[in-house]
């Protein structure tokens, strides 16, 4: 007797191989059986004729930590059929931490990662963080170790190496998570003070994950033509020196540029693979695009303080005239203060303008006072989306979807009224678009959205349709799924899934919604 029956599906397991006609049986918590099962008795069973079966989705990476808190429904990803989070992202995230370094990493990731209040909730290390998710939201998440934290734990946030006993000391921090269950060490080499630590210090960070079998990911220094070569050999040789596996988030790069870069690491026996999304534009907060590292030393105090002095703004001024990032492709997705949020959805020069009263922003130097005060107003919580520099194009998302390293990560955001489309659409463009599109195969989509991601993680019973193992199962229909999100509209929700199980419990049933919170928070294996 099944508690669930699955009936005359196209059974897509996530291992790539070709899709089967047949049934799948799910009894408590797990897949029971895969394969003919005819007339088996079952509490409900579902007709799937002319749709697909498979494993529940692994976002790699994914701004989720505070919002499935704050919203443990999350339909953003449930629609899609994603069924766990890998968070703990880019080295500036919220486990382990002090209630200081806490307090830090709410207010400076607040732009992509929502400082959403969580009263009644209380946690330090990775053991009392996954277990606000335990039965308390919708989906399962894993934990990466975020290198911010554990260097500000022990460092403040000091832009210097740190002494031989403070890397000891972060190191032992490190360990202890490990051993506590995260699944690898993050690090975002563009947030502060993640950005301080070096090749070094990265390094015997990442020595302690190779006895778990962990991985290193990163937001890497950079991945745009002049910075990607430089960026890659860091990843590789961290790699190397520590004897870790490396993974590269967001892999918004070159593609003819970086995939030989790639191809040659492999072959030398660096385990390097990487995540991506499906967009041109990305997707992250004002300050760390407009201010040079030196400006944000210090903390969001020391830096508001400094935006305020009219010294600090007539230096930045030769800043934005010759800016590091297109500046004119910046729209504003999330302004946490009643006096801004109308600005919201607007490109950041039209703001300017508006903010002026006049039709264009008048001189690098108005654009500067005009994000200086914005900065100022939201305590440096600023989001916004972004193109990638317009050398890249969508010949090079394809080519690297096709490389055999690649797997899924929407890098979603859930923060402001004008959110990235990503959050809310990559898996569905994923197995809509771009297979109907032919620019990948039904198995090949499955496999790089659920499994690829799944065994990377170390999530050993996830990721496939086998009996045994846990039952996150998705049930979509593959002529209607899309992806509904756009720039304008970044939180209209995916169309064309029609179940979605999380460890054996419906969350999506009948395209309706359930009230059922069976998300866990899940250890490496």
């Amino acid at each position: 007797m099944f508690d669930y029956l699955i009936r005359n599906a196209r059974v897509v397991d996530g291992s790539g191989l070709p899709w089967f006609k047949g049934d799948v049986g799910i009894t408590g918590e797990r897949v029971t059986a895969v394969g003919a099962l005819g007339k088996a008795p079952a509490r409900q069973t579902l007709d799937a004729t002319g749709k697909v079966v498979c494993p529940g989705f692994v976002d790699a990476h994914v701004h989720g930590d505070l919002p499935l808190l704050a919203d443990p429904v999350h339909e953003q990803g449930v629609r899609q059929g994603v069924t766990t989070h890998v968070i703990g992202q880019d080295g500036v995230a919220f486990a382990p931490a002090s209630p200081e370094t806490l307090a830090y990493m709410r207010r400076y990731t607040a732009g992509f990662n929502g400082n959403f209040p969580t009263p009644g909730r209380d946690w330090r290390g990775i053991p009392k963080f996954l277990a606000q998710f335990d039965n308390q939201c919708s989906i399962n998440v894993c934990a990466l170790i975020p290198n911010g934290n554990v260097r500000t734990e022990v460092m403040g946030l000091d832009p210097r190496k740190p002494h031989p006993s403070e890397l000891a000391k972060m190191r032992a921090l490190v360990r202890e998570g490990m051993e506590q269950g995260a699944v690898g060490l993050s690090s975002g080499l563009d947030y502060v003070p993640s950005l301080y630590a070096d090749e070094d210090e990265l390094s015997a960070l990442c020595e302690e994950l190779t006895p778990f079998g962990g991985i290193y990911v990163t937001h890497m220094r950079g991945y745009n033509r002049e910075k990607a070569p430089a960026a890659l050999r860091e990843v590789f040789n961290i790699g190397k020196r520590a004897g870790c596996g490396v993974h590269v988030s967001h892999f918004n790069c070159l593609a003819d540029q970086t995939i030989p870069l790639l191809d040659a690491a492999r072959a030398e026996g660096v385990d390097v693979t990487f995540d991506l999304y499906c967009y041109l534009y990305g997707s992250t907060i004002v300050a760390m695009l407009t201010l040079p590292p030196e400006t944000l030393e210090g903390g969001i105090e020391a830096t508001v303080a400094r935006l305020k002095k009219p010294e600090t703004r007539a230096k930045l001024v030769d800043a934005f005239i010759s800016p590091r990032f297109p500046i004119d492709t910046i729209r504003l997705a999330s302004l946490p203060h009643a006096s801004w949020k109308r600005y919201e959805g607007m490109m950041l020069l039209q703001a300017c303008a508006a903010h002026q009263g006049g039709d264009s922003a008048r001189s690098p130097r108005d654009l500067v006072e005009f994000v200086c005060e914005m900065l100022v107003a939201t305590d440096l919580a600023a989001g916004c989306v972004i193109r990638h520099f317009g050398e890249r194009q969508e010949s090079d998302v394809l080519k690297l979807m096709k490389h055999p390293a690649m797997m899924a990560g929407s890098d979603g955001i859930y923060v402001g009224g004008k959110p990235h489309p990503r959050g809310t659409g990559c898996f569905a463009r994923f197995l809509g678009h771009h297979v109907r599109e032919g620019h990948w195969s039904l198995e090949e989509a499955v496999m790089k959205c659920s499994h690829h991601a799944a065994r990377r993680f170390g999530l050993k019973d996830r990721g496939l349709l086998r009996a045994g193992l846990a039952a996150d199962v998705v049930v979509f229909d593959p002529v209607a799924i899309k992806d509904r999100s756009t720039y304008d509209d970044g939180k209209a929700l995916a169309s064309g899934v029609e179940h979605v199980f999380v460890n054996g419990t419906p969350v999506l049933l009948k395209g309706t919604r359930t009230t059922a919170r069976p998300g866990r928070g899940l250890k490496r294996q």
